[in-house]
């Protein structure tokens, strides 16, 4: 079964304009488009759009996802240069997630939290 951008964007909870965002930037190489040129989805590549969301919100960036895309279709000879790559990505999500702590419990929304939990007893 094929999906057009609009049904796949729906599945994903996305924007159309997102997955023409992610084609333009390389990050679709494996999506098909008809003789006329419409991009053809299709179950695998909602599988790879959900890893391609999943990276993006572990905080990796389109060069990064895409770089990662490349090196895939390169084959076993990158696995370790693909290592890498998440390894550098987990120590840039841990730095931030330790800054988000920080400014979380020294911010307000920690003072308001804590008074409407005493209220709410």
């Amino acid at each position: 079964m094929t999906y057009t951008v609009g049904q796949m964007a729906k599945m994903l909870g996305l924007a159309g304009s997102t997955l023409r965002y992610y084609d333009k930037e390389g990050l679709l190489p494996f999506v098909e488009r008809s003789s006329g040129g419409i991009r053809m989805f299709r179950e695998k590549d909602y599988e790879w759009l959900q890893i391609i969301e999943c990276l993006k919100k572990a905080g990796m960036s389109i060069k990064d996802i895409k770089k990662y895309i490349v090196l895939l279709q390169q084959g076993d000879s990158t696995i370790q240069e693909r290592l890498e790559l998440f390894q550098h990505q987990r120590i840039a999500f841990q730095k931030y997630a330790k800054i988000l702590r920080k400014r979380f419990s020294e911010g307000f929304l920690y003072i308001y939290i804590s008074f409407y939990l005493f209220i709410c007893g």
